[in-house]
């Protein structure tokens, strides 16, 4: 009883929306921000800022054909503009210390933007509402009205790494080692947004001793009220604060990373050590917060949750890469074709491939000489023998009977009686 009297509980009212904008005017602003970008990238010849230019002109098609008259700012837009920033911070930060240019970190933002929101929204379509996808086609676009799959996000950034990485002539792992603390910030921040949108909510707490009440989740359009009355917050359920497990989830595995890294002695940690911790901290943990969120595209009684089932893959890749890191112990540095540090890096492996040839070359001339001396060994004791099967007269036993019968190795003449 006293343990649960100390449980808290909160009621969450708080509304989504920061503020209401005339959809035209930001129509206009996103538009002019594409066209400017567009511009720059082509007289520069710089194709991401040329993507860059074109996929903003897009979003702003999008804005002011499937937006009514009025937008509404969410916490949610703005806290991906804190994942954006914050990864490109973390990412570039993570680049100059592999040796890269600062370059980098904004190039990948075009690839980063574009694999976090088309690989969330299509996983949130794929894993949770293929039905209303297959109903109401032009929804998948509106991604503004909620449903971005964490799992899928992670599919996206697997993705536009991989794109990135063969354009610029860096290896995958490289490329995924220093984006790991990039991609626990989006984890993290992104649960925050869940929690301001009252959404993915946790299960109902089965004592209803404590816990969380979302009422515009749990009421029929509750995300456009502004008020509740008593009588309609006593009929919600308490529910178990999942969002903030999980964000209590991202921020374990940051710090889980800072330790990682520094254990592993930063630029001297083997290459795909760090993308592999993340996979494991992160996706391990999952299987866990899971069991505390409201079951979503299964049946309410199914064992584990569609969450669950997608965290097991996470997790074993993770396992296998942190096998394969330490195997293989490939030195890290973000390098591109051109760069000297390759050039040293083929010196080293050419040396060392001399060294065993030298090596493999001594190894064959000693067996070779052993082989000879005993080929001569052998030759010795034949000629031995073959002397002693000349010398008829000799005789190894030194019987006087007998050499008595022999002058000068030949047999005495016997004389008739």
């Amino acid at each position: 009883m006293l343990l649960a009297a100390a449980l808290p509980q909160i009621v969450w009212t708080v509304s989504p929306v920061l503020a209401t904008l005339p959809k035209g005017p930001v129509a206009a602003v996103v538009a002019a921000f594409g066209v400017v970008s567009l511009l720059l990238g082509l007289k520069r010849k710089i194709t991401d800022q040329t993507t860059t230019g074109i996929m903003f002109l897009l979003m702003a098609g999008l804005i002011y054909a499937l937006m009514g008259e009025a937008l509404q700012l969410r916490y949610y837009s703005l806290l991906f503009v804190v994942v954006f920033l914050g990864g490109h911070a973390l990412l570039n930060w993570q680049v100059k210390r592999g040796g890269g240019s600062p370059e980098v970190a904004s190039d990948f933002i075009v690839y980063g933007v574009l694999g976090v929101l088309v690989g969330a929204r299509l996983g949130h379509v794929l894993f949770y509402d293929l039905d209303h996808a297959i109903q109401d086609p032009i929804w998948v676009f509106k991604i503004w009205t909620g449903g971005l799959a964490s799992h899928g996000a992670v599919i996206g950034l697997i993705i536009a790494m991989y794109l990135f990485t063969k354009k610029r002539g860096v290896s995958f792992l490289e490329g995924s080692d220093r984006f790991a603390f990039s991609a626990t910030l989006g984890a993290t921040v992104v649960r925050i947004g869940n929690l301001l949108n009252s959404e993915i909510v946790g299960r109902v707490v089965p004592d209803q001793s404590w816990g969380m009440k979302f009422p515009r989740a749990d009421i029929q359009g509750g995300m456009e009220r502004t008020a509740f009355s008593a009588e309609e917050l006593a009929q919600v359920p308490w529910r178990y604060p999942s969002q903030i497990y999980e964000i209590a989830l991202g921020i374990s595995v940051f710090i889980g990373l800072l330790i990682a890294d520094r254990l592993m002695g930063k630029e001297k940690r083997p290459r795909g050590a760090m993308i592999s911790w993340f996979f494991v901290l992160y996706f391990g943990g999952r299987l866990f917060t899971e069991r505390y969120k409201e079951i979503e595209a299964l049946p309410q009684d199914a064992a584990i949750s569609m969450g669950q089932y997608l965290s097991f893959p996470g997790l074993l890749i993770g396992l296998y890469g942190l096998y394969r890191a330490f195997k293989r112990k490939e030195p890290v540095g973000w390098m591109e074709p051109g760069d000297p540090r390759l050039d040293d890096l083929d010196e080293d492996e050419t040396d060392e491939e001399e060294d065993e040839d030298e090596d493999d070359s001594e190894t064959a001339a000693e067996k070779n000489a052993h082989r000879d001396q005993e080929a001569d060994a052998d030759e010795d004791d034949e000629e031995e023998d073959e002397d002693e099967r000349e010398e008829p007269g000799k005789n190894p036993a030194g019987d006087p009977d007998v050499d008595a019968e022999f002058e000068d190795g030949k047999l005495k003449k016997q004389r008739k009686p």
